[in-house]
């Protein structure tokens, strides 16, 4: 997998999770989605992502997205 299917699949994780913790636990779980939705949001102006930074660092393969 290239970096932008991994950070792409891991974001959508993390707000499946949140959504659902949100759901079982308590409502501020909702701010862990809205927090991906900003770094995804600067990501795309900026081209800069945390995560794929750590995994060029890690080897995984780049894609067109994060270079």
């Amino acid at each position: 997998m290239s970096v932008d299917k991994i950070v792409m699949a891991f974001a959508s994780l993390v707000v499946l999770v949140s959504l659902g913790l949100s759901q079982a636990h308590d409502i501020k779980w909702l701010w862990l989605t809205a927090f991906v939705g900003v770094n995804m949001l600067q990501a795309s102006f900026t081209g800069f992502c945390p995560l794929a930074t750590i995994l060029k660092k890690t080897g995984a393969k780049p894609g067109s997205a994060f270079k």
